[in-house]
């Protein structure tokens, strides 16, 4: 057990967290100095807010990066919460490009993504630091290729990381735990929910439970529906880090976590009666089980935003904002 499931499941998730650490980091510093000016003047709206929000966070991979970031221009009374309602928003719909990148089952390529990455590196790296290049430090296009190999490494990894976790899908099938939660699961899908929201809330990491699930699915260890129901719950589980986040702010950086917790769990409530037709709808949009799963997550996340986005516009929302903030 310890040999065909322990060890390749720690080690492999190890390997896809270093993976989305790096492309995080890799890409903060690509976009991150001008990422608080973006928030500040582009959510005029919550229409603006969520179209903001849905770049943003495609673009670093992480809507947890995002939604911290908004809690502390919250805190730091740069933003009022009203205006960081349509960011939140968005942050559900960009986070689908991590699972529907997954979903295209390209981990074949997890070498030649590290492997090119590391020579576009090295090449930067003996161009910049070996003065080879004389105009590095003024260089506008040396720094930030560098942080695009690493971002891209950092993709690579994350694909090995998967590559490494699916391997123990087969044993993890023969398990009796496994066998006794699929059991469970058959009697109703809220295990699945649960399940979902625990796992995610323990790991930090919605995209490593739901890349897992691909890969049971893909090899036919786990129903569709109970890997819809998952994914449904690993968006709720992704509310905890947020929450920690607000701990010691302000009663507005409190609310912006409140309302992720709020649109997160009121989209899951709303959509676990539809799973069968969720499910019909993402396999007619898909060509495999692991893309049908990513699917799902984006009409998902998407129908939730587009729900909830009218209730940003109620006039009872400004009524939340701090008394005399005038930057929002």
């Amino acid at each position: 057990m310890i040999q065909s499931i322990i060890f390749p499941m720690v080690f492999g998730f190890a390997v896809f967290m270093v993976g989305m650490k790096l492309m995080e980091l890799a890409l903060h510093r690509l976009a991150g100095p001008y990422l608080s000016s973006i928030l500040e003047r582009s959510t005029a709206t919550p229409l603006h807010g969520m179209a903001v929000g849905t770049i943003t966070t495609a673009f670093l991979q992480s809507s947890t990066a995002v939604t911290i970031l908004s809690i502390g221009l919250v805190n730091a009374g740069l933003l009022t919460f009203s205006r960081t309602l349509g960011i939140i928003l968005g942050t559900n719909i960009g986070s689908c490009i991590t699972t529907e990148l997954i979903g295209l089952n390209i981990t074949k390529l997890a070498i030649p993504f590290i492997a090119f990455s590391f020579a576009i590196w090295l090449l930067t790296a003996l161009l910049g630091e070996m003065g080879l290049l004389p105009s590095y430090k003024s260089s506008n296009w040396l720094k930030p290729l560098r942080s695009a190999s690493v971002a891209m490494g950092g993709f690579g990894l994350l694909l090995a990381g998967l590559s490494i976790m699916q391997s123990s899908g087969p044993a993890i099938q023969e398990s009796e735990l496994f066998s006794w939660f699929l059991q469970k699961s058959a009697t109703s899908l809220w295990w699945g929910l649960a399940a979902g929201t625990i796992l995610t809330a323990l790991v930090h990491s919605s995209a490593a439970v739901i890349g897992m699930i691909m890969g049971f699915t893909m090899i036919g260890a786990m129903p569709i529906e109970l890997g819809i129901a998952i994914v449904l719950g690993a968006n709720v589980g992704t509310c905890a880090t947020a929450l920690l986040a607000s701990i010691g702010g302000s009663k507005a950086g409190f609310y912006v976590a409140l309302s992720h917790v709020i649109l997160n769990i009121s989209g899951a409530l709303l959509f676990m009666p539809f799973i069968d037709q969720l499910m019909l709808v993402s396999d007619w949009l898909s060509g495999t089980p692991s893309s049908q799963i990513a699917r799902a997550q984006t009409i998902f996340n998407v129908a939730s935003s587009l729900l909830a986005l009218p209730v940003c516009y109620f006039g009872f929302i400004k009524k939340l904002d701090p008394a005399g903030n005038t930057k929002g």
